[in-house]
Parts: structure tokens; C-alpha cells; sequence
């Protein structure tokens, strides 16, 4: 079975029903290639969040994907931000990051050729007995310099500048400055964390060659820019004393009839125009309202929850629950929250369009 997104989602569950049945398929008899999936034990949002539930967004937090139930591989693309979510979401630039992933990585995976398939990083740290293979496949450029790569001329070279010390910041969420996924065991379910283990040290020393790298990759796009033509886009000269005048059409003739249809015609363009813009506004208010109802009430109550696990933590003598009971509400606020404004700012946009386009769009 082949399962992608939302369908790996689907195919996790199935392998579960498929396992507890009266008669299951063996081992050999079925198999599952999973690509994007929101369930990957080390990097799926929905792992990563364990016990969320959004009810007004039609999400829930189900289980990992199972690792040893049947012959599985699962391939996941560096930096998407549904499989592949950073572990520490306090770090406010790699969540930023995966969310760009979600966006322009998420779809890639249909595109990907034998070659990058084959260039796959296979992660055999492994925990016990498994028959899931896991894959990454690497992705060269942040997706959260996009946007700045789509400026023309200067785009590419200032994206190049930043993205090697970007790039370990952004990779500081996944908990090591050199890879943009998490390093620990992948079939082991793992949910987010405070802040990674990293030496200061070593942060430096990749911020330091970074900046080099930057500055170099920065100077050789500088130095290889292709300039757009600037072409004269007239065909004939200009000013020419010689040239004959010339003579526009006739006006066209003015009836009664004329303009009582122009005047039909500028009336049901108004009343089409306020309707479309009308429906256009009033259709954002309710993903707009079920936004508003899971910041309001599903958040908060997952962080109530968040707070009395560490409460927990402390009740069993350990003294990190105190930690805990604050700084992990505040790294799910800080993913939770970013989404949200995200998902808002895209219903924004897509009204805003529809609104443009029925303002400057005749109808008929």
C-alpha cells in the first residue's frame, strides 16, 4: 500500500485494524511505502503533539506510525513541516521554517526523481526490533527563503548570503546545527522539547563557517549575475517629421438606446460587484471563527494538560516538572499560535483576493 499525507495517516491506522483482526495478512503478504507522513514516530506533527485535539479545525493527534507490525518504508523530505517538524518549537525560526516547508516541500514528493530517491539518507539508529525502513531525503535550500529567492536579479545571491547561518539556526530546532531532522531513533515516538544539547562551541564554529560560506556563495552569484535585456519596445522611429498624421476612428453615434443599455448593464455590474465581495467577506468568517474557537478554548486546554504533566513530573520527585509545567505550554504556544496566525493569514489573503477579483473583473 502506498499512502501520502493525510492517506499515510490512513494507512497507519489500517495497519493497526489490519494486525487486530480475526484474520490478519502476514508480513509477506502486504507491505506499505509511506511519503509526507504526519505520523512519523520522530518528525510528524502529529507525533510530535501528542494528545492534541483541535475539534473547530477537525484535528486530533493520533498515534505514531506502528514500526513493526509489517514491512514498511517511510520517506520523508528534510524540512517538511508535517513529517518532518522540529523538535524544539521554542526556537521561533525553525518553526517558521517548517511551516514554509509545509507549504513549498510537502508537495515535492510526486516530483521527486530515481536519483534523489536513491541519494535517500537511510536512518538505521533503530530501537528494538523494527520492519520499517526510514528514509530522508535532503532539501538544499530553506524553504523560508522562498519567498526572498522569487525577487528577480538580486533574489538568489541574497538568499545564498544568509541561508548557510540561517541554516543552523533553523537546524538547532531538530537538535544538531548539521542536519534539518531529528538525529535520535526514528521509530521512537517524540514529542517536542524545551532546547536541544548543543555546545555553544559548536554553534559557533558553525556560525563561523557559515558566515564564509555565505559571503562566498554571496560573491560568486554576484559575479555570474544575468542581466535582463532592456530592449527599446518601439518599432518605428520617434519624433520623425516625416511621418504622416494619423487619424483615429469615427466616434461612434450616441442613442437614447445606447445609453439606457450602458446604464443596465453599470447597474447589474455595482449589484454583482457588492454580492461577490458580500459573499467573499462574510466566507472568511467561519474558518476565521473556528481559528478564533481553538486559540480560545482547544490551546489553552492543552496546555492545561502540558501543566499538570509536569506537576506530575514533581509529585514523582522530579524537581525538571517545575520546568516543564511552564516552558512546555509555552513551546506548543509558540507552534500552536504560529500555525494559527499562519492558517488566518491565509484566509486573509484568499478573500482578499476574491474581493480584487470581483472588483476588477466585469461581469458578462
Amino acid at each position: 500500500m502506498f499512502g501520502y499525507s493525510q492517506s499515510a495517516t490512513i494507512s497507519s491506522l489500517t495497519m493497526t485494524k489490519l494486525a487486530a483482526s480475526i484474520n490478519p495478512p502476514t508480513p509477506d503478504q502486504l507491505s506499505f511505502t509511506l511519503v509526507g507522513d504526519p505520523n512519523n514516530p520522530n518528525g510528524g506533527v502529529a507525533t510530535r503533539f501528542p494528545g492534541l485535539s483541535l475539534p473547530s479545525l477537525g484535528i486530533t493527534a493520533s498515534g505514531a506510525t506502528p514500526d513493526n507490525l509489517y514491512p514498511t518504508r517511510i520517506y520523508t523530505l528534510e524540512y517538511d513541516g508535517v513529517a518532518d517538524f522540529p523538535r524544539y518549537p521554542l526556537n521561533l525560526v525553525s518553526t517558521l521554517n517548517a511551516l514554509a516547508g509545509a507549504y513549498y516541500v510537502h508537495t515535492d514528493y510526486l516530483f521527486l526523481t530515481p536519483a534523489q530517491i536513491d541519494a535517500a539518507v537511510h536512518l538505521t539508529n533503530t530501537v528494538g526490533p523494527t520492519m520499517t525502513d526510514y528514509y530522508v531525503i535532503r532539501t538544499e535550500d530553506l524553504p523560508l527563503l522562498e519567498p526572498l529567492r522569487a525577487l528577480p536579479v538580486l533574489g538568489d545571491p541574497l538568499a545564498d548570503l544568509v541561508q548557510p547561518n540561517l541554516k543552523v539556526i533553523v537546524n538547532l530546532g531538530y537538535g544538531d546545527p548539521a542536519y534539518g531532522y531529528s538525529t535520535s531513533p526514528p521509530n521512537v515516538a517524540t514529542p517536542f522539547g524545551l532546547w536541544p544539547e548543543v555546545s555553544p562551541l559548536t554553534i559557533a564554529d558553525a556560525l563561523a563557517a557559515g558566515t564564509q560560506k555565505g559571503i562566498h556563495d554571496f560573491g560568486y552569484h554576484i559575479s555570474h549575475l544575468d542581466l535582463p535585456q532592456i530592449t527599446n519596445g518601439s518599432s518605428s522611429p520617434v519624433g520623425n517629421p516625416q511621418a504622416a498624421p494619423t487619424t483615429g476612428p469615427a466616434a461612434p453615434m450616441v442613442s437614447i438606446n445606447t445609453i439606457i443599455d450602458d446604464l443596465q448593464a453599470a447597474n447589474s455590474q455595482v449589484a454583482n460587484t457588492i454580492t461577490e465581495v458580500g459573499a467573499a467577506s462574510y466566507a472568511a468568517l467561519l474558518p476565521t471563527a473556528d481559528i478564533a474557537n481553538a486559540a480560545i478554548t482547544s490551546v489553552p486546554s492543552y496546555n492545561i494538560n502540558l501543566f499538570l504533566d509536569g506537576i506530575q513530573q514533581v509529585a514523582n520527585g522530579d524537581p525538571m516538572g517545575f520546568v516543564n509545567a511552564v516552558g512546555y505550554p509555552l513551546a506548543a504556544d509558540v507552534a500552536l499560535i504560529t500555525v494559527a496566525g499562519l492558517l488566518q493569514a491565509f484566509v486573509l489573503v484568499n478573500a482578499g483576493q476574491a474581493i480584487a477579483h470581483a472588483i476588477t473583473t466585469p461581469i458578462g
